[in-house]
C-alpha cells in the first residue's frame, strides 16, 4: 500500500509552503469570530499562518489575513489577540 503524503498548505502571510501541522490555522466563524484554531478542524472559513514573528507582522501590515478570511477589517482588540497567540505558538 502507498504512503500518504502529508497535507500541505501555503502561508497567507508569507506565502511559504509547508505541512500543515507546522503552521497555525486562523478561522472566521460561520458567526463572525475570529480566532486561532488549536485543533485545526473548526467549521469556519481558515487560513494558515507561519508562527513567525516576521510572517505575523507581514500578515497585519499588508492586511493578508483580513483578505483570505473574507472580512472587511479585522479590530484592534482581536488583532492584538491573534498577534500574541501566534507568536505564542512560535515559543512552544
Amino acid at each position: 500500500m502507498a504512503r500518504r503524503t502529508p497535507p500541505v498548505r501555503r502561508c497567507v502571510g508569507c506565502g511559504v509552503r509547508e505541512g500543515k501541522d507546522s503552521l497555525v490555522r486562523v478561522v472566521r466563524s460561520p458567526d463572525g469570530e475570529i480566532a486561532v484554531d488549536e485543533g485545526g478542524k473548526a467549521p469556519g472559513r481558515g487560513a494558515y499562518v507561519c508562527p513567525k514573528k516576521d510572517c505575523v507582522q507581514e500578515l497585519f501590515r499588508k492586511n493578508r489575513l483580513a483578505k483570505a478570511l473574507r472580512v472587511s477589517e479585522i479590530d484592534e482588540d482581536t488583532r492584538d489577540e491573534l498577534f500574541a497567540r501566534l507568536l505564542h505558538e512560535d515559543a512552544e
